[in-house]
């Protein structure tokens, strides 16, 4: 992979002759250069203010470049004491990179992006001798990792281990995070540029400190990013940023608003993942964007039969059905979606770097919290189908079988819109709920995506609010089998995963968007149930 060419091929001839006049135009306004240069007016009067302070991301690959000393630095300290393992507490912008970084380079890396009360039990019973957890958040107010933070302060506390030594923050200048940090004395604390937003930031502190921590060689990343970097500001037509922006623009501007991503042989473990995000909540607002739709394969339903509203994207060689292919290493792949997307941005006629929407679920979580009635809902399922209990939304009875309410919900579903799996579970322990996506999407014909809660509120959260409403939401929830507390908060996780489910799930259907909840009163057997149930559904 070291070596791979940085390309972009737009393999249908149609979507290439339609998207000649995007790129030439993009070409002739030097929109790549004028990027490169951190030119806030590219995206119009409206976006200008926010774009002057989020654009540092374009130089990333040199201004990292003295994080790579203090990696390595604390990272020997470290093993010299002992401690070589290392937890990540962060959502959105502050795991994903990292996650793919270390997942690509295949070392350890525990992520908690999650507020199930089983997955992260299951991190605190890793060895806590060895352990540092990386507390990682641009706000410094996070509420996730906030509670992870208080959880295993705690937790090494009771095993009589120095918290502070264990904890290493990674935080904007002058957040709380950062004032904690230096008030408690944490290990070290990293400051990020706070002119990169956070879906932006795989390059910066958020993204290099826990994967080079974990042992993910981060010199090796900048590199591959600095040997792309002049190709990605050039104002050509071989520039793959622009022919990656002009394809996608194009499409967008035909009716194909989704783009469907499969690995084809990369040799990067996960990078949907992380595009997913950087798409998603970069274009998913006003009434548009482009919906990122990540497949297991090229031969997955969704990229295989695509419709007429979806592109399909090889990330790797192009294969399948492929429409356009994106090839190269991680670090340079990181930089190109970056600068596609932010220009893409552009063509779509919207501001790349806010994220209006997202406020919207967490607002409605922080109100269900603060009123446990509500949060412990007087509100009777619709229905209870074994280990399933039935919570309808418009469009939905809760009458008959599992499949039918299914059917029901399914068919409310406009021509041409898009179903939304969302798993407030564990991925670990319940991962076969991601099996869900490809069987749906094979059922219903409809565009299928599926996200882990709540980390998807930090990344396509902004597009299902923002983006085009032709979206219909299934809402996975499961009664943990124990819970944990979040020291010094009133509340527990298994109150905050459910109050970030019913909060997203409000906000949802006032928006007129169809919300569906099926709560697992037994995960593993409402699990089995629900699959037989989509399996029933017509072929």
């Amino acid at each position: 992979m070291a070596g791979e060419r940085t390309s972009v091929t737009i393999e249908d001839a149609a979507l290439e002759s339609a998207a000649a006049p995007l790129l030439d135009k993009l070409v002739a306004d030097a929109v790549a250069s004028k990027v490169g240069a951190q030119d806030a007016t590219l995206w119009g009067a409206e976006a200008e203010s926010e774009a002057s302070i989020r654009l540092s991301w374009t130089s990333l690959h040199k201004s990292s470049r003295p994080l790579i000393g203090e990696i390595e630095a604390l990272r020997t300290e470290l093993r010299s004491e002992g401690v070589d393992r290392v937890v990540l507490a962060g959502m959105g912008g502050s795991s994903l990179a990292p996650e793919v970084i270390t997942g690509t380079e295949g070392v350890a890396l525990t992520v908690l992006d999650t507020t199930d009360p089983g997955q992260v039990a299951d991190a605190l019973a890793g060895d806590l001798d060895r352990t540092v957890i990386v507390v990682s958040s641009k706000s410094g107010t996070t509420v996730e990792t906030d509670s992870h933070r208080r959880i295993f302060a705690k937790a090494f506390a009771d095993a009589g281990i120095d918290a502070a030594r264990r904890i290493v923050v990674v935080t904007d200048p002058g957040s709380p995070l950062a004032e904690l940090g230096e008030a408690e004395g944490y290990r070290k604390v990293f400051l990020a540029d706070p002119h990169v937003g956070g879906r932006y930031s795989a390059l910066t502190a958020f993204g290099l400190v826990p994967a080079g921590l974990a042992g993910a060689d981060v010199a090796r990343l900048l590199d591959q990013a600095a040997g792309v970097a002049d190709t990605l500001t050039a104002d050509s037509a071989d520039n793959p940023a622009l022919r990656l922006a002009a394809a996608l623009g194009a499409a967008h501007a035909d009716g194909a608003e989704k783009v469907v991503l499969a690995d084809t042989g990369s040799g990067i473990t996960g990078l949907g993942d992380w595009a997913e995000q950087l798409i998603a909540e970069s274009t998913g607002k006003q009434g548009t964007g482009l919906l990122p739709v990540v497949v297991e394969g090229h031969t997955a339903p969704g990229f295989a039969g695509a419709g007429s509203d979806s592109t399909p994207v090889a990330v790797g060689p192009a294969s399948g059905e492929a429409k356009v292919a994106v090839t190269g290493p991680l670090g340079a792949q990181f930089l190109l979606w970056e600068f596609a997307v932010a220009i893409a941005g552009r063509l779509l006629g919207i501001n790349p770097f806010d994220q209006p929407d997202v406020e919207a679920a967490k607002k409605a979580a922080r109100s269900l919290l603060d009123d446990p009635a509500a949060l412990t809902g007087s509100a009777e399922p619709s229905a209870v189908l074994g280990s399933v209990e039935v919570y309808g939304g418009p469009g939905t009875t809760g009458e008959g079988s599992l499949t039918d309410v299914l059917r029901e919900f399914l068919d409310s579903a406009p021509e041409g819109g898009y179903l939304a799996v969302q798993a407030y579970l564990d991925r670990l322990d319940d991962a076969s709920a991601s099996l869900l996506r490809p069987e749906l999407a094979k059922r219903t014909g409809l565009q299928t995506t599926f996200g882990w809660g709540p980390r998807f509120l930090h990344s396509t959260g902004q597009y299902h609010k923002g983006g085009h409403p032709n979206g219909v939401f299934l809402q996975l929830t499961g009664t943990p089998e124990e819970d944990l507390d979040v020291p010094d908060r009133p509340y527990t996780l298994g109150q905050l995963q459910r109050a970030q489910a019913l909060g997203d799930g409000q906000v949802l259907a006032e928006g007129g968007r169809p919300v569906l909840r099926l709560h697992l009163t037994d995960r593993a057997a409402g699990l089995a149930e629900l699959m037989r149930a989509v399996q029933e559904l017509a072929s």
